[in-house]
This record gives structure tokens, C-alpha cells and sequence, in this order.
């Protein structure tokens, strides 16, 4: 690859930094190559580019991002282009950092809200990375609550000379509340417990949009609002306990923004909103909802194929609250464990935390608090998660029963949930031989997922198509095959 002109300068940032990693420069320059592929990259870079790099050459594009990133694993820390000597750009990963402080996490979600908002398609089209989940986990897992989260008002100076001011009249000091490098989207609005009764509307608007229609209905409005109405709250005016509750609110919606992307498949922004969603609990001081953030991680790694890494963020979610949440909680966090095990065909291990998530869902009492955002997990939404855990492990009659039970128990509000459960009791009926009663089952879901927009809808609906290819010329599947071409 081409680079621009050498500098004169060597670069003694990058050296310092390599001899602390134990990188040789062919080590470093492999080592980047592999992390361009995670992101659609093809790069070629050799030991001769490294000592390019040294002598004070700047990569191009976004390979300053991608050699900081190397370093940032490998050191276990978070490094900038700007610390190896590099010049700055936006970088391929941007959105999978984990910030230091809570002022650095606005800045990173108010800047992929921004973009996301406007027509950057390619963001939509930004790869997964499985790599990316290593270091938000970890650095949630041993990290704390910020001590300190709130705004304060900008500091006023009185107006001296200036004409037209009265004399003694405090004026605000220009950029005081302004992030640096950004430019001052700060009102100085004090947030109020409305603003954030608001938000929190917003998010059980958003949410039944998502779940009654699919993602793709309201997403981008979902985005328009985080812009331009929740992040003029983050930089506005509040006291700690209001931030705290800000920074809350801000986190579910964010996180319900990457479940929505999720849902079209733009599984990279979604991972990049999860990262975030996962940062601003921690501003919140919630560690039960950054559970939550991280099984939502996990269970879209399991919808990748990831299974090793939706095991290690389900555990790691476990850790992360210990004994102390509610039952209801205990129990969403054995079934994600459940899950990422049943796709890896754990049978043992699957059996023993699906065990512990009835078993904690029978402990719970009508009395219990249970947070908003796990009152979903109920007796049908576990045996949801049964039925697709027995269906992974080809155990036909006893996902053909769970999933027959959630749909008894789950209502039509959840009209996604209940076609993905249809289409696992159609794969249970056929994987038992009862090809009439799979076609039926899973051409009513095709007819709902038509109706949708989710593509994990449409998808559920085509891994059953794939599984009844060796069936294609019986006479159910021909029936199957003309009503679902009916839908167009």
C-alpha cells in the first residue's frame, strides 16, 4: 500500500510502544493485516511498512486506528492514533470503544447517533466483530460507577467594555461546556424528571413498535430523537442523582437502538451500540441493566454462530451482578448461558443452566421488584427459550412442547416473538416427520414475517426452508412452496 511522504521526525511514540508490546515489526505488521480482515480490509502490509511507520511515514486511511487497536489489545489499555505518533482519523472501530469517563462516553454515542441519523449507509454495512466484545466486557466487569456524573452550569464572567451589556452582568464564558474537538451542542437546559419520564416514554413507544413490527418500522426515528433530543439533555444542566438517571434512561434507548439495527442485520452498528449502551450503565451506577446490555450481546453473538464468545459475555453478565438481582433477573441470565451453550451443542452444561433459570424463576414472588426492562421474562418467554434450546440440540419433542407452551402464554403484543416461535415449533414438527403440520406452521409465520420488517424474521423463515429442502417434492412442501410465493 501506498503511504504519504516520510516525515523527518522518527517516530519514538511507536518504538516506545512496540518494545512494550514485544512486537517485532513483521509481528505488528501481520497483526494489522488480520485485524483489516475482521473489518472487510484487505491490507499488505509487511516489516518494511513498520520501519516506514518508524522513521515518521503516516499510514493511510484508517490504518492509524487499526495499529491502535492492535496495541489496545495486546497492552490491555485504551490507545489513540495520537499516542503511537500517528496521525488521527476516524476509525473503522470507532463506537466499540469503552470510555474512560462519562463526558468521553457522550461524546462517542452523540457522535454515532449523529452519524447514523444521516444517510451513511456504510455504517449499516460496518462488519460484526467478535474481537470488539473482549475489552467493554472486561473493562465493565472490573470497572465501577463514576463517582461523579453531574453538570454543572456554566461559569459567568461579568461583561466588561462590551457594548451594549450592562455593566456588571454576568455573560457565560463562549465554548465553557463545549467537548473538546466538538462543536457546542450544549443548551445549558436544566434536565428535569420529566425530561427523563420523557425519554423513558419514548423507549416503551419504540419498544412495541419493535416488537409488534420489527425493527426496521421505527429505527431511524428511534436514532433522530437520541440526536437531537436526548443528547442536548447529556450536555445539559443536572444534579447527581438526575444524571444518574439520565445517564439510565439514555443507556436503554441506546441499547434499544442496537437492538433495532440487530433486527435489520446491521449486526456492526448494533455490536457498536451495545458497547455503548453497556458504557452509559455504568455512568448510570446500574449494574443489573448492564447484565441485561450484555446479554443482549451474547444473544446476537449466538445468532452470529459465535457461541465460545455469547458464553463468555453470559458469564461474564453473571459475574457482573453476583447473587444480589432478583430472581427474574437470575433467571434471564442462566437462559442466555443456556443458549450459547445449546449452540454449541452442550448438552449437559445447557440442561444445568436452563435447571438454574426455572429454578430462580420459581423463586421469584408477585411482591418482588423486578427492573421494567426484565418484566418480559416471564413462564412464556422461558419456555421460548427452552423451545430454542432443545431445538439446537435436536431435541424435536421437547422443543415441539416449550415452544407449543409459549405460544399459549405469550400475547399477540408480541408479534415478533411468537413468529420466531412458530417457525421453532414448524423445525420441531418436521424434525419429528409431521411434514404437514411443519408446513402449515411455518407458512403462517412467512405470511407475518411479510408483514415485517426483520430480517431475523425473514431469516427464521429460511433456515425452515432449508431444512425442508430434503422434503422439496413432497406434496406438503409444493403447498408450502405456493403460498409463500403468493406473498410476493
Amino acid at each position: 500500500m501506498t503511504d504519504r511522504p516520510a516525515q523527518r521526525t522518527p517516530n519514538r511514540q511507536l518504538a516506545a510502544l512496540i518494545a512494550e508490546a514485544g512486537f517485532s515489526n513483521a509481528g505488528l505488521a501481520r497483526r494489522v493485516d488480520q485485524l483489516g480482515l475482521e473489518h472487510g480490509l484487505d491490507l499488505r502490509y509487511d516489516k518494511t511498512s513498520v520501519t516506514r511507520w518508524l522513521r515518521g511515514q503516516q499510514p493511510r486511511g484508517t490504518t492509524p486506528a487499526l495499529i491502535a487497536e492492535v496495541f489496545t489489545r495486546r497492552l490491555g489499555r485504551r490507545l489513540t492514533a495520537q499516542d503511537l505518533g500517528l496521525d488521527a482519523c476516524a476509525p473503522v472501530y470507532a463506537g466499540l470503544e469503552f470510555a474512560s469517563t462519562p463526558e468521553e462516553a457522550v461524546d462517542i454515542v452523540g457522535a454515532l447517533w449523529r452519524k447514523d441519523s444521516g444517510s451513511h449507509a456504510e455504517l449499516r454495512r460496518i462488519a460484526f466483530t467478535p474481537a470488539g466484545l473482549v475489552v467493554p466486557s472486561r473493562d465493565w466487569l472490573i470497572g465501577r460507577a463514576d463517582d461523579r456524573v453531574a453538570r454543572e452550569p456554566a461559569p459567568r464572567v461579568p461583561a466588561q467594555g462590551r457594548h451594549g451589556s450592562t455593566p456588571g452582568r454576568a455573560e457565560p464564558v463562549p465554548g465553557a461546556l463545549r467537548p473538546p474537538g466538538h462543536p457546542d451542542r450544549s443548551s445549558g437546559h436544566r434536565v428535569t424528571s420529566g425530561d427523563i419520564a420523557a425519554l423513558r416514554s419514548v423507549g416503551e413507544l419504540f419498544r412495541t413498535l419493535d416488537d409488534q413490527y420489527g425493527g426496521g418500522h421505527a429505527r431511524q426515528a428511534l436514532v433522530r430523537y437520541l440526536e437531537h433530543e436526548c443528547e442536548p439533555m447529556l450536555r445539559g444542566v443536572y444534579s447527581e442523582q438526575t444524571g444518574r438517571r439520565l445517564f439510565g434512561a439514555a443507556a436503554d434507548l441506546t441499547r434499544l437502538a442496537g437492538w433495532t439495527s440487530y433486527d435489520i442485520a446491521a449486526h456492526g452498528l448494533a455490536q457498536r451500540y451495545f458497547v455503548q449502551a453497556l458504557r452509559l450503565a455504568q455512568a448510570a451506577g446500574d449494574r443489573s441493566y448492564g447484565s441485561y446490555v450484555l446479554v443482549t450481546m451474547s444473544r446476537q453473538a449466538v445468532y452470529l454462530g459465535h457461541g465460545r464468545e455469547a458464553l463468555q459475555l453470559a458469564r461474564v453478565a453473571q459475574q457482573g451482578v453476583g447473587t444480589a438481582a432478583p430472581p427474574v433477573v437470575q433467571s434471564l441470565l442462566h437462559a442466555a448461558e443456556a443458549r450459547a451453550h445449546a449452540m454449541l451443542g452442550e448438552a449437559r452444561a445447557c440442561t444445568t443452566a436452563l435447571l438454574r433459570a426455572e429454578r430462580a424463576l420459581e423463586a421469584a414472588r408477585p411482591g418482588d421488584e423486578v427492573p421494567h426492562w426484565a418484566r418480559f421474562f416471564d413462564e412464556g418467554q422461558l419456555a421460548d427459550e427452552l423451545g430454542h434450546c432443545h431445538r439446537d440440540l435436536q431435541q424435536f419433542r421437547a422443543a415441539a412442547q416449550h415452544a407449543e407452551r409459549a405460544l399459549r402464554l405469550r400475547g399477540p403484543a408480541h408479534a415478533r416473538s411468537r413468529l420466531f416461535c412458530r417457525v421453532v415449533l414448524a423445525t420441531a414438527r418436521l424434525g419429528l416427520g409431521e411434514l404437514d403440520q411443519a408446513c402449515a406452521l411455518a407458512a403462517d409465520a412467512a405470511a407475518q414475517a411479510a408483514e415485517m420488517r426483520s430480517v431475523r424474521a425473514v431469516e427464521y423463515v429460511r433456515d425452515f426452508e432449508r431444512r425442508l429442502e430434503p422434503y422439496r417434492d413432497a406434496a406438503p412442501a409444493r403447498g408450502y412452496r405456493e403460498r409463500t410465493a403468493a406473498l410476493g
